[in-house]
């Protein structure tokens, strides 16, 4: 039997894996902080509960990831402090960020954190933390699906020009 073999709660952490978890939750953690941001400046309904759920999301991660670290011993990333509810007309129309760029950058976290889940699973040895990010990554895909659908319910998605024409064969 190898230092390998058995419980994977029992092997070690290797320095790559530190690293991808420690540096997942510090994006994380400031991704939960940006979007109680966004909550305060969107008034579409649909995008607000997308964006509850966003968060939900993101402390249900950084929760387990914490716990990870603290059983391994990492020291954990600061965290932000939570913002203020504001009401959105208190923030002037020029200072807000309209809600088709609340919900683009939100679909560009998403995709980002699905590269980053991948990497990470890739990059890890211990199954159990591979498994967590693997569940993160179902849970980020699910919710990218939504803001897609959102995205073109409203009409906020801008594709690049279509490639309708193409060359003829000789």
């Amino acid at each position: 039997m190898g230092i390998l073999s058995g419980n994977p709660q029992n092997e070690p952490m290797h320095y790559g894996e530190v690293f991808g978890a420690w540096s997942y939750l510090s994006v994380a953690k400031g991704l939960h902080a940006g979007y109680q941001i966004f909550a305060n400046h969107t008034g579409d309904d649909d995008l607000k509960k997308l964006i509850e759920e966003a968060i939900q999301g993101l402390k249900q991660e950084i929760s387990q990831t914490e716990e990870l670290l603290k059983v391994n011993g990492v020291g954990l990333p600061p965290t932000p402090p939570d913002r203020p509810t504001a009401d959105l007309e208190s923030i002037p129309v020029g200072a807000r960020f309209a809600d088709p760029e609340i919900s683009a950058s939100i679909s560009k976290d998403i995709a980002a954190g699905l590269v980053a889940c991948s990497q990470i699973i890739g990059q890890y040895i211990r199954e159990d933390i591979a498994l967590m990010f693997g569940q993160f990554h179902t849970a980020k895909a699910l919710l990218g699906a939504k803001f897609l659908k959102l995205n073109k319910e409203k009409g906020w998605l801008i594709p690049p020009p279509l490639h309708l024409q193409t060359p003829e064969n000789k």
